[in-house]
């Protein structure tokens, strides 16, 4: 296995807008309940995939509920709010497809697949 497949996905979290402040960094399969545990609200972040089915899911509210958004490349928003509509409170990371099915399944229940890492 490349180095590369192990590091990938990669999510980057800013504090502040332009990819500037505090920073936080989460790789592989992981969820985030709560972004308010990391700092306030994430600004801005950069997500890297391999380019191979890697899914990025940003919540508007904790607890993977609210207005959402799937992202299946790799993306840099330098002012979340703004490029999405909302503000991120949760999030999900996966290195493999998730169906919009799963996603909305996720939202109604709370529940997430067993190889995901909770924060």
């Amino acid at each position: 296995m490349r180095k590369t497949q192990l590091r990938l996905p990669r999510l980057t979290l800013y504090s502040d807008e332009n990819f500037r402040g505090r920073i936080r960094i989460f790789r592989g399969n992981r969820a985030i309940r709560n972004t308010e545990r990391i700092f306030d609200e994430p600004e801005s972040l950069r997500f890297r995939s391999n380019g191979r089915g890697a899914t990025f899911v940003l919540f508007a509210r904790n607890n993977f509920k609210g207005a959402f958004r799937i992202i299946r490349i790799s993306r840099s928003i330098a002012d979340v709010e703004r490029a999405l509509g909302f503000e991120v409170h949760s999030i999900i990371m996966s290195s493999s497809r998730l169906t919009l099915q799963q996603v909305l399944n996720i939202r109604r229940t709370g529940n997430l697949p067993n190889r995901f890492r909770v924060f």
